[in-house]
């Protein structure tokens, strides 16, 4: 059960607000959806709407673009993909003063992250490759939303790819990101919106550090699940 802390929901872990997160969504009654999970936090919040909704559980990597003097603070996102897909958050680009060629550079770690966890994720787990998403319904999931620049580099390679309909899922988002993203006409799902966030972690009795090999056997779970 979900606890209350001054209004907002402090969850026992990633798979129970998981799980509430499933019965707002089964209401919302999607057609052929696809459950997009951003690694690795996002996937046991993704599981067990994915068996709720009957729908195949697949990873969308994205990685966040650090600013170089908090690497927490996101200056914006790249989304896997061809080409991949950045989203740039200017304002704070703006305000701390940060360089193309720093960006550049940001940008180029992390698309070698990105590469390294495809090898170790979907190379382990093949069934969380995403199937072609033109004209489905997509369901991205992730733990918790701060600036909310991963998710919208997430829903940006999506909009790309032709989904008919894309919808962001998550347990806690910061009130000023949740109200940006509805403004610019997001599909949005969240349990709990917080006018100061301060870390996503607050929210979870359990906020472990996932590694690669639990999120490999979540998603083999899921699949195995699916064809059973």
């Amino acid at each position: 059960m979900a606890h209350m802390f001054k209004g907002t929901r402090i969850f026992r872990n990633r798979e129970e607000a998981g799980a509430w997160l499933a019965e707002r969504l089964v209401q919302l009654a999607p057609e052929r959806p696809v459950v997009l999970a951003l690694p690795r936090g996002g996937v046991p919040v993704a599981a067990p709407i994915a068996r709720a909704l009957d729908a195949p559980l697949a990873l969308l990597l994205v990685r966040k673009l650090g600013a170089p003097v908090n690497p927490e603070l996101a200056i914006g996102a790249v989304v896997d993909g061809t080409p991949p897909q950045t989203v740039l958050n200017r304002d704070i680009i703006a305000a701390l003063r940060v360089d193309e060629e720093t960006i550049e550079r940001e940008r180029q770690r992390q698309l070698a992250e990105i590469e390294r966890r495809r090898a170790a994720l979907l190379g382990a787990a093949p069934g969380a490759v995403p199937p072609p998403l033109a004209g489905r319904v997509a369901i991205v999931v992730d733990d918790g939303v701060a600036t909310g620049a991963t998710a919208a580099a997430a829903l940006a390679g999506l909009r790309r790819a032709g989904v008919a309909r894309a919808v962001l899922a998550v347990p806690v988002i910061a009130a000023d990101a949740a109200a940006r993203f509805r403004a610019e006409g997001t599909e949005l799902v969240a349990l709990s919106e917080p006018q100061a966030l301060g870390a996503v972690g607050a929210y979870y009795r359990d906020f472990h550090q996932l590694d690669d090999a639990e999120v490999v056997a979540l998603l083999k779970e899921a699949s195995a699940a699916r064809r059973g």
